[in-house]
């Protein structure tokens, strides 16, 4: 009955605790630092580099990089504890120390084999202590004291079990459990109490209290030893930690102390054991059992945990409120009114007590979307995608209708009056008899007005991102807009508009835009447009915050403000180093609330973050960049690690260089940066960048150094790193190599002297020839010469031949048609017997063969042996088909060959028929063309 009472009241402030703004929290997973799930141990180097005992090995984490170290025997790692530079560690049947090479990477040497130690079968070492010059290593049954100086070891045996080693200030205490607490002293054990209360009880931790021993069990709750008494140290935290198995604890630097439980996460208490804080799986720790706890430098809570690491920032600036569950939504406003939070959200208005731990409550009637929280004049409005709602005593009144309010304001020539803008333009509320009403809509104006401003009693400016900014006049009643006009600003997504220290601003991704009411007009404002931050532009939201007279903007990579001056009227910029993605706010939507002190509340998508301002501005981070390895490698081969101590040599073909660096930043809302340049190969830093590395491919042989530093936050690095390498000349640009260049040319050049001298003994023996040559090709062109003289004259003689030819051909035409003429007239004369004697005659010299003769021979000479060609190609032919193919060869017409054959034209026809039967040509083969071609 008892235990459930205990169980009841752990639960009651588990649910209490559920509604914590909790410190930020980074989660590492098997896949993070690729090893297994369980780490048994952590510790921090004076780097500030952290080690893990891992079931996998010893795990190294920079800030950047993961790295893990197999154990030499691939066993469990219990137990590290960095000292003196070494990393010492313990594990199933081993037990020893790791130290840095000059590549940067850690090398085992195994104390248990050095010093030829015998274990007992089994033996794990779970816990590692020092103190002064020695080291003890911790197994259940044994304490194995080490002497770093002289390397000699002394060995504490138990017969029962050894929970825990504890160091409380210079004196070592462990549990025999059943036997009691004991110490070391003078190298020999010494009993502190066998207590009953404590004798069979596990204790987890001893740590100093007031100059008295505090006994942490692990389900008893803490125990105090004073005056040789073992007495309850706190009866109701006792109550409270009844059957909660805590493994693992650990008293902070401030004070305070904080336990890893077994299936609950950790409880952080004060230093008289109240509990503070709370963080379990189900608001933020990845797991809930917690194996082991640490401390860093920087106050940073390590949670070794059976699956993956986290870290808490507990000093952070930064608490967050995660809304796992997804009750509240994306938090779009929010507002402290009668010392309540109220958070507007895509599913409602919520609120709790402003301090207080409790799960947040609904305002009923509210589901759905809220845009607006605002208190004027002591009166809470609510602007809601439904209308508008009065919030009284958390219940809510909806008084306008009119969907979608963006936004409200006073109008100061009409005190009882309230403008709002809509999802439709404006609508103008009116305080009538102590209640608020709708009055009208500006008519004349639809445009969705989410961003408006008074320029004046009667002039308002209003924003629409898809649209633009319109300028509106309204009349004296307001009722209507008389006239409006697009303002000559361009849009822009996701813009803004805000008034601020008396002036209407306008922002967008170009920059910050003022307006002038006296020149009617914006103009851009170079100090406010840094806000926004160009290249890392996300959204044109600016938040004017009334109390502390800032102006507040929102980049890729910062949240940005600035506040007047308090002498000169420039502004003071200020930039908090706040990435969008940690922000996790509603892009276009950013919401910022005062909470005081300095302290704000900013809304995001799965919750809200508070950030103290004050913190985050004196935050001295000393920053420190370390390099962690240098590699290269040639083409296509494998890479391998340089020393990091001193400056390399490379051969010319390895000249792809690769460096590894970071800062142990282990913060979840300050990132890391880094520039870094080559000198020798380009002397100008780079960007700022997220990459821990750089690679440099091909370069060319000479000196180089490479630099790099760090910046987390807006603190830079207080150092600079430096490595300097060279990459060789290849061999070919050698002094061996040129000193060989330089033979080879004088080589070359005897060789080309020789070459040059037989060349011109070649080349005067061929122009010797090729004169001879000219001179016989000169004289067989005067050979040809006279030949074409020769073929010139006879060319000349058979043209004067073919004149001849065709004169005589003429003659014969001539004298034929004269002749036949002649006989015409003669045959139509009325006494024919008178004139026979005269035709016989024209008869004799028409068939006279001495006019052929004569012919054929002109024709012969003209055309040499064409008589012979054809008589051999066809020898059927008879003489008068000779004659009849010479005529044709002349191209002569039927017209023309009639008179020479002293027959009629259609005569000659049909012995043009005839020679064509005798030549058996084809239909389609022309005679005269045929004869031609012979």
């Amino acid at each position: 009955m008892i235990s459930k009472k205990l169980f009841v009241l752990f639960f009651l402030i588990s649910s209490i605790f559920y509604g914590q703004e909790i410190p930020p929290i980074q989660i590492f997973t098997t896949k993070d630092y690729k090893a297994e799930d369980q780490n048994w141990s952590i510790s921090q180097a004076s780097t500030d580099q952290m080690y893990f005992a891992n079931n996998k090995g010893l795990l190294e984490y920079n800030g950047e990089r993961w790295q893990l170290y197999k154990t030499p025997n691939e066993s469990i790692l219990r137990s590290v504890r960095v000292i003196d530079g070494r990393v010492y560690s313990g594990c199933y049947m081993d037990f020893g120390y790791w130290e840095k090479d000059s590549f940067g990477k850690l090398n085992y040497t195994s104390l248990v084999k050095e010093l030829k130690i015998k274990l007992i079968e089994d033996e794990q070492f779970w816990n590692i202590v020092s103190l002064e010059n020695y080291i003890l290593f911790q197994s259940l049954n044994h304490i194995y004291i080490y002497n770093t100086i002289n390397g000699e070891l002394k060995v504490i045996e138990s017969q029962n079990t050894i929970t825990k080693i504890y160091k409380v200030d210079d004196t070592i205490y462990y549990q025999k459990f059943s036997e009691g607490l004991f110490k070391i002293e003078n190298g020999e054990e010494k009993q502190v109490t066998a207590s009953y209360v404590i004798k069979d009880k596990v204790i987890i931790n001893v740590f100093d209290k007031e100059g008295d021993l505090l006994i942490q069990t692990k389900e008893n709750g803490f125990y105090i030893f004073k005056n040789n008494n073992v007495e309850v140290w706190n009866e109701n935290l006792k109550n409270t930690l009844y059957h909660n198995s805590i493994y693992s604890s650990i008293q902070l630097k401030e004070g305070g102390y904080l336990l890893g439980t077994v299936s609950h996460g950790i409880i952080l208490l004060d230093e008289e054991g109240n509990i503070k804080l709370k963080i379990d799986q189900a608001n933020g720790l990845s797991n809930n059992t917690v194996l082991s706890l640490f401390e860093d430098s920087r106050g940073n809570i390590w949670l070794g945990l059976d699956n993956g690491i986290n870290n808490i920032n507990l000093n952070s600036p930064f608490t967050v409120y995660n809304d796992d569950s997804g009750v509240l939504g994306t938090v779009y406003t929010s507002l402290v009114h009668d010392d309540k939070l109220y958070l507007g959200t895509n599913q409602g208005l919520f609120y709790r007590n402003l301090d207080s731990h409790d799960n947040f409550n609904f305002v009923e009637g509210t589901e759905g979307q809220v845009w607006c929280l605002q208190n004027i004049d002591g009166t809470f409005f609510c602007g809601h995608d439904k209308g508008t709602f009065i919030i009284e005593n958390n219940q809510a009144n909806l008084f306008s209708e009119v969907q979608g309010t963006w936004q409200l304001q006073k109008i100061k020539s009409m005190p009882d009056f309230l403008l709002q803008g809509n999802y439709s333009g404006l609508y103008v509320l009116q305080n009538s008899n102590g209640k608020w009403v709708l009055r009208n809509k500006l008519e004349g104006f639809d445009i969705s007005s989410r961003y408006f401003e008074f320029v004046n009693d009667n002039q308002i400016l209003v924003n629409h991102e898809y649209k633009g900014v319109y300028k509106l006049n309204i009349n004296e009643a307001f009722t209507a807009v008389d006239v409006y006009k697009k303002e000559s600003v361009p849009k822009g997504d996701k813009s803004g508009l805000v008034s601020y220290n008396n002036s209407v601003l306008y922002a967008y991704e170009d920059g910050v835009y003022e307006y002038k009411p006296k020149k009617e007009l914006f103009q851009k404002d170079s100090s406010l447009s840094k806000l926004i931050g160009f290249k890392q532009y996300v959204s044109g939201k600016l938040i004017a915050d009334k109390t502390s007279d800032k102006l507040w903007a929102f980049s890729e990579n910062s949240l940005n403000y600035v506040e007047p001056g308090k002498i000169s009227s420039n502004y003071r910029a200020f930039s908090l180093s706040l990435p969008n993605d940690l922000r996790k706010t509603k892009v276009g939507y950013e919401n910022l609330l005062e909470l005081g002190s300095n302290k704000y509340l900013m809304g995001a998508t799965n919750g809200y973050l508070v950030f103290d301002l004050d913190k985050l501005n004196s935050n001295n981070y000393e920053v420190s960049i370390a390099l962690n390895g240098v590699t290269n490698y040639a083409l296509n081969e494998d890479s391998k690690a340089l020393n990091i101590d001193n400056e390399s040599q490379l051969s010319n073909k390895n000249n792809n260089i690769s460096f590894e660096y970071s800062v142990t930043n282990f913060d979840k809302f300050l990132n890391s940066k880094y520039q870094y340049r080559l000198l020798g190969f380009n002397n100008n830093w780079s960007d700022w960048v997220d990459d821990s590395s750089v690679l440099y491919e091909n370069l060319p042989y000479g000196n180089y150094t490479f630099e790099a530093k760090a910046k987390v936050g807006n603190t830079i690095s207080e150092n600079t790193i430096s490595y300097k390498f060279e990459i060789n000349k290849p061999w070919f640009l050698k002094p061996l190599a040129i000193a060989l260049y330089i033979l080879i040319l004088v080589l070359l050049l005897a060789i080309v002297h020789w070459l040059n001298q037989r060349h011109y003994k070649k080349q005067r023996a061929e122009l010797l020839k090729k004169k001879e040559r000219e001179l016989e090709i000169k004289g067989l062109e005067n050979q040809k010469q006279l030949m074409q003289f020769k073929n010139q004259n006879l060319q000349q003689d058979i043209e004067n031949k073919n004149r001849e030819l065709g004169m005589s051909t003429m003659n014969l035409i001539n004298k034929n048609e004269l002749l036949n003429d002649i006989k015409k007239e003669l045959v139509k004369a009325k006494k024919i017997e008178d004139l026979k004697s005269v035709i016989k005659l024209i008869n004799k010299n028409l068939n006279t063969t001495d006019d052929w003769k004569l012919f054929e021979e002109a024709f012969n000479n003209a055309d040499k042996d064409f008589l012979k060609k054809i008589k051999h190609i066809h020898p059927s032919l008879t003489s008068n088909d000779l004659r009849l193919c010479a005529y044709l060869r002349l191209n002569l017409s039927s017209k023309e060959i009639a008179p020479l054959l002293n027959i009629s034209p259609k005569s000659v026809e049909v012995k043009r028929y005839r020679l064509r039967k005798k030549m058996n040509l084809g239909h389609d083969v022309n005679l005269t063309d045929y004869i031609l071609q012979i």
